[in-house]
């Protein structure tokens, strides 16, 4: 059942791969680029500060830190726990797959961390900004999930790369949130 499990995730990935076109190549590169979230992150934390004030907004973002750094050596920890080679790594498929950066990156792909952190910054802001910004969530979730595809797009992980870390992702900001929750209702007054 896992090898079957393991060869349609292999037989997702070459379908979705090969959806691109050249024409896109250039949005997809833009979107999984880490760079170009900046001025979403900006604008989160000003919304954030608008809301809560200075004292919070920098408590959350020592939370925010330590919510990508615990997300990503999650991700690093099974990367090389489980050793999944990336596409491009694998000789098997690298033929069938287009890689659309000009390098392949790490050599393992599970699970992917672009996707956990996205996921998780997205999740993370909904939960505390919703009552706030209507509209927010599903913006930040539609870009959440265009990070985590843009990582099957360019070619260097698979979709359950990009499923686990979606599911790591909301795991650890739904943890993250109520630590913040808690912290708040310790050393502030709420």
């Amino acid at each position: 059942m896992f090898e079957t499990l393991i060869d349609k995730d292999v037989e997702l990935l070459i379908y979705l791969n090969n959806l691109g076109t050249s024409q896109w190549d250039g949005f997809w590169l833009f979107i999984t680029n880490k760079l170009s979230a900046i001025p979403l992150y900006i604008l989160l934390l000003y919304f954030f500060y608008k809301q809560f004030g200075l004292k919070k907004t920098v408590v959350m973002l020592i939370f925010v830190a330590l919510l990508i750094a615990v997300s990503d050596q999650t991700s690093n920890m099974f990367k090389y726990g489980f050793k999944r080679l990336r596409p491009c790594h694998n000789d098997a498929i690298v033929n069938l797959i287009r890689l659309v950066k000009p390098s392949c990156g790490g050599k393992f792909s599970y699970f992917s961390a672009h996707a956990a952190n996205s996921i998780a910054i997205a999740v993370f802001f909904s939960l505390w900004l919703k009552q706030y910004y209507k509209y927010l969530m599903p913006i930040l979730l539609f870009w959440a999930f265009a990070v985590a595809y843009s990582r099957v797009y360019i070619g260097v992980h698979f979709p359950l790369d990009i499923l686990t870390g979606a599911l790591f992702g909301v795991f650890y900001a739904l943890i993250f949130y109520y630590l913040l929750k808690l912290f708040y209702t310790r050393f502030f007054k709420v």
